[in-house]
């Protein structure tokens, strides 16, 4: 049997043998189980063999055993067999497994070379794209797997990558694709991700507007809702509908329950240390006023700096704004460079020891920008600053970990990640909640009043005064189970190459100009088309059956430092389709080539 990678079967081998195994390096059965990873598909049968090396069934690794630190596949059976799966399953259940591992067009594989006695991955023309098995399936490439070995072990048992280590959402290579080939529906490369199966998740989308299909292209002001989500609010209603904490009744305990379980499912979606962290609110609106008017008032006094950037949302200004005249603190903003990226240099130089508190946007409601987070809260924190993450456009698009990210506080609002209106979550590190007061007095915070004093509850009851939106937290929390069936992972890649694909079309239409060129950015295509108003545009658009927004999206200070009152914003979610934004361009080309007829 020959093999495209003799260095790795022979240490698999010599490692099974008996033989030391080089210091750094994964152990025997770690390394046959890359091996296995690495060759897409064993021969079926009992007792597989890997590589050339022979293992049998009882000995061979558990296939359902992901590494700590590496992502399941969405609909894994953690009862399945642990035994050498089929090419078909091998895809289906495991293609994003190593997604840890940075990928780049220089280290893949040729996708060629497959062993003898090994399947290639469905699908795939062996000689149609250098290393597109490694590519769409999440595995490393021969050259990247033994440079990886050698180097970084780490990296593929489990351990975190370098900070430096970039990620797939960021990657070029199947974006170029789209942009070079325009190939409708590339997403659907990936097998766990099939874009027309997920649309009938969600009933709203076959409304018809004005004859046409409804094409939602506005997610950034709010998502639309899966049935189980519209489901369980409605089950909540008809079978456990009850104030909550305050009664010895079996509805109380059932939503009671139900309440306190979606504040468990915020704290897993977003990796914080204990649902205690976690308050519900109104939305990340309230959020940010919550601590501007808790925390804030407490620990900002008179000459302190509020820095904030020019991206932010009005919900991230107006509520510092407002602190700063009552206290007398300085706001300070972060200016952002022509593509509409923050500029760190001139972010450095604001830092200094009067800075108390950074609040800013992980993603732009306006343009999409994805603000470089990690690095901003580090620099913020070196100064000795607090840092209030704004995730309100970032948690439907992105991994968002607040205990990687070390933030202080973060805000997201659940009908932008496809929950209910009116709920909405506030993070907070369990030592500022503890030492922080709270806004609003009466109902469940309260532990004991008398007409002297009243102590509250710990966190995060004593945020939470009077009756919450107990319903809608449920609805929350069923929103972040389905998007945790479909993996966040899933969701970033397909989103960046529709809005690759989006951006490059629109960029091709005379008269166009694109307002957010970052290069790090999620689904946000913000334009002008000379000639047309954006209300203009926005009408034209709404005739056909395609939803955006028109108008300064109450982010009015990034727009005029374009220059602009307002755009045209279509916003991309895991539901829209190649189809969808072709048609939102023929109706752009159509106003455009009116216009420009018109004038001649």
């Amino acid at each position: 049997m020959t093999t495209p990678n003799p260095d790795l079967a022979a240490l698999a081998q010599h490692a099974l043998s008996g033989g030391a195994v080089p210091a750094g390096l994964p152990d025997a059965a770690e390394l046959t189980r890359l091996a296995n990873l690495y060759y897409s598909a064993p021969p079926t049968g009992d007792g597989a063999a890997v590589d050339n090396v022979s293992v049998s069934a009882a000995a061979a690794p558990s296939f359902h055993s992901v590494p700590a630190g590496f992502n399941r596949r969405p609909g894994i059976d953690d009862g399945f067999v642990p035994t050498a799966p089929s090419a078909a399953a091998f895809g289906e259940h495991y293609s994003d497994a190593i997604d840890n591992v940075p990928h780049s067009a220089a280290t893949l594989a040729p996708a060629a070379n497959v062993a003898s006695g090994f399947e290639r991955l469905p699908g795939i023309d062996q000689n149609a794209l250098s290393g597109l098995v490694s590519r769409s399936f999440g595995l490393p490439g021969e050259a990247e797997l033994k440079q990886a070995l050698a180097a970084k072990p780490g990296n593929l048992v489990g351990s975190k990558p370098p900070a430096a280590a970039s990620s797939f959402y960021f990657l070029n290579d199947v974006s170029a694709l789209a942009r070079a080939a325009q190939i409708p529906g590339l997403g659907s490369a990936h097998p766990a991700f099939d874009v027309h199966a997920v649309r009938k998740d969600f009933p709203i989308l076959a409304e018809r507007v004005n004859g046409y299909p409804l094409a939602w292209l506005d997610n950034a002001a709010t998502t639309q809702k899966p049935q189980c989500v519209i489901d369980r609010i409605s089950e909540f209603y008809r079978h456990e509908n009850s104030n909550i904490h305050r009664a010895a009744h079996e509805l109380a305990a059932r939503a009671t329950d139900a309440y306190e379980g979606a504040r468990d499912t915020v704290a897993r979606f977003i990796n914080a240390s204990s649902a205690d962290d976690i308050v519900f609110v109104r939305g990340s609106t309230e959020a940010i006023n919550l601590v501007a008017q808790s925390w804030g008032r407490q620990f900002i006094g008179e000459g302190d700096e509020i820095v904030i950037s020019w991206l932010e949302h009005h919900a991230n200004i107006v509520p510092w704004q407002q602190l700063c005249q009552e206290t007398g603190a300085v706001l300070r903003v972060i200016p952002v460079d022509d593509d509409g990226q923050v500029i760190l240099a001139e972010y450095q130089k604001l830092l200094n020891g009067r800075t108390k508190l950074v609040s800013f946007t992980q993603v732009s409601n306006a343009l999409g920008t994805i603000t470089p987070a990690a690095e901003m809260i580090e620099l913020a924190h070196r100064a000795g600053a607090k840092v209030l993450l704004d995730g309100a456009q970032s948690v439907s698009h992105l991994r968002v970990d607040v205990q990687s990210l070390d933030c202080d506080w973060l805000v997201f609002s659940g009908h932008k990640i496809f929950g209910p209106t009116g709920i909405g979550v506030l993070y907070g590190k369990p030592e500022l909640l503890a030492a922080t007061q709270p806004w609003q007095g009466g109902g469940n915070m309260i532990e004991d009043v008398t007409f002297e004093k009243t102590v509250y509850q710990p966190a995060p009851a004593k945020f939470e005064a009077g009756t919450g939106n107990i319903a809608d937290a449920v609805g929350l929390g069923a929103a972040l189970d389905y998007l945790n069936r479909i993996g966040i992972e899933n969701v970033a890649r397909y989103e960046h190459e529709l809005l690759e694909y989006g951006m490059h079309v629109l960029r091709a239409i005379p008269g166009v100009r694109l307002i957010g060129t970052a290069p790090d950015k999620t689904s946000v295509l913000s334009f002008v088309l000379a000639g047309h108003s954006t209300q203009d545009v926005g009408k034209a658009l709404n005739d056909a059956g395609i939803a955006v927004r028109s108008g300064h999206h109450c982010a009015q200070p990034i727009l005029r430092r374009f220059g602009l009152e307002a755009t045209v914003r279509p916003s991309l979610a895991f539901y829209n389709t190649y189809d969808e934004i072709d048609r939102l361009v023929a109706v752009v080309k159509r106003l455009q080539c009116s216009k420009t007829h018109f004038s001649a």
